[in-house]
C-alpha cells in the first residue's frame, strides 16, 4: 500500500537545542539535512546540554550566511562565527557517547556563557567521524549522525499537529516539536506506519517511533514552560514498548545523498502493518 504526500516544511537546527530555521530547500546527506545538528553547546566538563536543563536555549537564534554561523540572543550584540573546522580538539559527551569535537574559539565560548550565565563551550561535529544510531532500530545500514539524540530526521506530519491541537485548550506552534520534515496529504499519524519516504532520488526508511520530553511544553519564543503537550499526549499515545509518549517518528536517509529537497516537493510513500 503507498500514499502520496508532500513536504509542507523543511526544518534545521544548527546549533543542537537552539532555535531552528525553516528552510526552502536542503542537501540531504548521509547525517540529515545539511548544517542539522551541525554545533553544539557544552559545559566545563564537555557533556552536552539542552533545553531539557537549560530552557534558556530556546531563545538562542540561529543562522546560515556566507559560510558563517550566526548566533542572536536578547539583549545580547549578534556573533558571527566562521566556518571554524580547525579549531583544537574537545573531547565531549552527547548521552552516552564521547567523541572529539572541534572547538570554535574564545570569542563564541565568552558570548554563550555571558548569554547564558554559565561557562559554556561552542563546538562543532567533525565531519570525518561517524556517530552510529543505534542497532536495534537501524540494523546494519552503518546509518549515523551528527549532534542530534540518536538519528538523522524526525518526519511529523500536519495532521497529527492538528489532531493534538484539537484537544488542546491553547493550540501549539510546530517548534514545539522540532521536526526536520513535515509532511502533508496524509492522515493524523500516518506517519506511524510509514516505511519509506521518497523524494526524487531520495530515499527516507523511518525506523522509530520519536518518545517526547520536556522540550516540548517549553514555549520556544518564551522559553517559559508549561504542562502541555506531554499531558494530553500521555493520555492517547503512550508508547507501553518505549515507555514514553510517541510522536512524531525518527528516519535515516538510505539513498539520494548530495540531493537538494524542496519545500512542495511530492512524496511517495510505503506502508507497513
Amino acid at each position: 500500500m503507498a500514499l502520496k504526500a508532500a513536504i509542507a516544511a523543511l526544518f534545521i537546527y544548527p546549533v543542537k537545542s537552539c532555535r531552528g530555521i525553516e528552510v526552502a530547500s536542503s542537501e540531504m546527506t548521509e547525517r540529515g539535512l545539511a548544517h542539522d545538528r551541525e554545533w553544539m553547546i557544552v559545559d566545563a566538563a564537555g557533556r552536552f546540554l539542552s533545553q531539557r536543563e537549560l530552557p534558556a536555549l530556546a531563545l538562542i537564534g540561529t543562522n546560515l550566511s556566507g559560510g558563517a554561523l550566526e548566533l542572536t540572543a536578547p539583549g545580547r550584540a549578534p556573533i558571527a562565527i566562521t566556518g571554524n573546522r580547525a579549531g583544537r580538539p574537545l573531547p565531549v559527551t552527547v548521552w552516552r557517547d564521547t567523541l572529539t569535537a572541534i572547538d570554535q574559539g574564545e570569542e563564541a565560548a565568552e558570548w554563550l556563557s555571558t548569554a547564558l550565565g554559565r561557562d559554556l563551550r561552542l563546538v562543532r561535529f567533525d565531519a570525518k567521524l561517524r556517530r552510529a544510531c543505534d542497532r536495534r532500530y537501524v540494523g546494519d545500514s552503518g546509518a549515523h549522525t551528527g549532534f542530534a539524540d540518536a538519528y538523522p530526521l524526525l518526519v511529523l506530519s500536519e495532521a497529527s499537529i492538528a489532531d493534538l491541537n484539537a484537544r488542546l485548550s491553547s493550540p501549539l506552534t510546530v517548534d514545539r516539536f522540532r521536526p526536520n520534515l513535515l509532511v502533508s496529504g496524509v492522515e493524523a499519524y500516518d506517519e506511524d506506519h510509514i516505511d519509506e519516504m521518497v523524494v526524487g532520488p531520495v530515499r527516507m526508511r523511518l525506523v522509530k517511533p520519536c518518545t517526547r520530553c520536556q522540550i516540548t511544553t517549553t514555549d520556544q519564543q518564551t522559553a517559559e514552560r508549561g504542562p502541555e503537550p506531554l499531558v494530553t499526549l500521555a493520555a492517547y499515545r503512550f508508547n507501553a514498548r518505549l515507555d514514553g509518549v510517541a510522536f512524531g517518528v525518527n528516519a535515516m536517509p538510505i539513498a539520494g545523498y548530495g540531493t537538494t529537497i524542496a519545500r512542495g516537493a511530492a512524496v511517495d510513500c510505503s506502508l507497513r502493518f
